[in-house]
């Protein structure tokens, strides 16, 4: 068969394609797969700067990443076109973001007002204090019972909060209501559907539920909530469910990706509950670990909302249709993951690449009694305790970077297991085994200490892209696309890996006995209380 046949005929056989745009902390991919198969069939990823303008700060650029989709997109449909894939195939794209982190845009102009802050940023620790004092007997979880979360630097409010009070282009384009607010997800679906000339202004229900103005129970925006924060309702983009056409691509023709114009956009997950899609877990009680930036550990709780006792967040796991029911899940949060090994490799200089961390721990086998906790953005889960600090103690002469490295790689580890014994006292239902994903699953060395430190096997897919794939999925299923099934019957096998644990259950807890040692060491560093060394403006 010649050449030109045999492509002829592969067109034609692969059918209908659906597209993901996953915008995470650290990078944007665009990825394509093969609705009927679940195969990705090509993708693109570019890095994103993240800068650091003061001590806890973490900012991102808007238009940067914009830009990066754009780049993306255009990588994705050359490389489609000399695969001979007809991009006319793709038939709906889903967008998948980092959660939390904060844009405020000119509905005018179009021009972002501010950087993007990002999730981990810390610059409204003074704001979260002050609110936690002025409620009720001092409590974090005061507005828990509509939100499911603690009062947290984490979330989209006290961003929000913050850039109307200290940036004087937020305030006054709030004042004349020219100002759009949204997470990076309603950013995004602004500027692809068309920005200032007609772009769609949403979020779907999984994003809303990370700001702190959205009422879990309702499923809106919550005008107490918005009171509370004094946060003006006419700036939040309109909530919609996960799954379902909130608009069609508008791209220039002059670009790559121009072909992609008239495409519904039909769905949209924060990343954390598109891998909970992407892994299958439709059924109370099932569980993903996504290693990312952070670390999140999400559960299927089913159709109403379960409160944590021990330090969990409540929040909307997807509604994947208009009509559908919303499903809701327990999370636990890590805040630093994959971005220990960004600070080993960016700021400490020793290594040069991801993967050369896994060589390094892999030769010394052991941290020698070394402990790392990176709680450089506080502690987020099961803590919430803001003034943590990261730490690193245990240190003898005899401990070298490759110690260090190990120990980095213990404590994400750890994390999961401090969240993971929350979520099992939480549900009384012990996890029998753990489904992970994440771009630190390809460290086999961390899959096999997760094991060891959980005492449980730990299961990896072996197409590790869950959180595309799952933005995919509702992109695909929504009503007017329906190119993508989410039947049980019809959901395709997906082949993984497992883990066992090898050592012993005693030299586990030993460990772990340890590490919660170094956590209440790393406890209330950072305290906004002056320092009487004559130097009380500084923190």
């Amino acid at each position: 068969m010649n050449g030109t046949m045999a492509a002829s005929s592969n067109r034609i056989m692969l059918g209908p394609l659906v597209a993901a745009i996953d915008q995470g902390t650290s990078s944007t991919r665009f990825l394509v797969f093969n609705a009927k198969t679940a195969e990705l069939l090509s993708h693109h990823q570019v890095e994103i700067k993240q800068s650091f303008p003061k001590e806890g700060w973490v900012e991102e650029d808007p238009k940067e990443i914009l830009q990066s989709v754009y780049e993306c997109m255009d990588r994705t449909c050359e490389k489609l076109t000399q695969l001979n894939i007809d991009i006319s195939n793709i038939k709906a794209v889903g967008v998948t973001n980092q959660r939390e982190t904060t844009i405020v845009w000119d509905k005018d102009t179009g021009e972002p007002l501010y950087n993007a802050i990002v999730w981990l940023d810390l610059r409204t620790q003074s704001t979260v204090e002050r609110l936690i004092n002025k409620t009720p007997g001092r409590n974090k979880n005061h507005l828990k019972h509509k939100t499911g979360l603690p009062i947290s630097t984490y979330f989209s409010a006290v961003k929000l909060r913050w850039l109307m009070d200290n940036v004087e282009k937020v305030h006054e384009a709030v004042l004349s209501h020219r100002a759009m607010f949204g997470t990076v997800d309603s950013w995004l679906i602004w500027c692809l559907t068309g920005g200032k000339k007609g772009g769609v202004h949403c979020t779907d229900v999984t994003n809303a539920s990370r700001t702190m103005l959205f009422n879990i129970h309702t499923m809106d925006w919550d005008p107490e909530l918005c009171k509370y924060f004094d946060i003006p309702m006419e700036i939040l983009p309109k909530v919609r469910s996960s799954s379902e056409i909130y608009g069609l691509m508008k791209i220039s023709s002059k670009l790559k990706s121009g072909p992609l114009t008239g495409i519904p956009i039909s769905g949209c997950l924060g990343d954390q509950s598109a891998a909970l899609v992407g892994q299958m877990c439709f059924k109370d009680g099932q569980a993903k670990n996504t290693y990312g930036t952070g670390c999140f550990l999400l559960k299927n709780v089913g159709t109403k909302p379960v409160m944590s006792d021990h330090g969990l967040l409540t929040t909307v796991a997807y509604k994947l249709g208009r009509d559908k029911p919303a499903c809701y899940a327990l999370e636990g949060s890590v805040a630093i993951a994959g971005a220990v090994v960004r600070w080993l490799k960016d700021n400490l200089g020793i290594i040069q690449t991801s993967t050369e961390l896994e060589q390094l721990a892999a030769d010394v086998g052991t941290s020698y009694g070394c402990y790392f906790v990176p709680a450089f953005s506080g502690l987020y889960a099961p803590y919430w305790e803001p003034s943590a600090r990261g730490i690193i103690c245990g240190l003898t002469q005899f401990t070298n970077r490759s110690h260090l490295a190990f120990a980095a790689l213990e404590a994400v580890c750890f994390q999961t297991r401090e969240i993971l014994d929350a979520m099992n006292q939480d549900s009384g239902i012990h996890l029998s085994q753990l489904q992970v994903d994440g771009g630190m699953t390809s460290n086999r060395l961390l899959m096999q200490l997760q094991a060891d430190i959980l005492c449980i096997p730990v299961v990896k897919p072996s197409m590790p892209e869950t959180t595309a794939l799952g933005a995919a999925m509702a992109a695909g299923a929504a009503e007017g696309v329906s190119v993508w099934s989410l039947n049980p019957e019809d959901l395709t096998e997906v082949t993984s890996e497992r883990f066992e644990p090898q050592i012993n259950p005693e030299e586990s807890e030993l460990r772990y006995a340890r590490w919660k040692k170094a956590v209440q060491r790393a406890m209330n560093w950072e305290t906004t209380e002056p320092v009487s060394n004559g130097n009380a403006g500084q923190k």
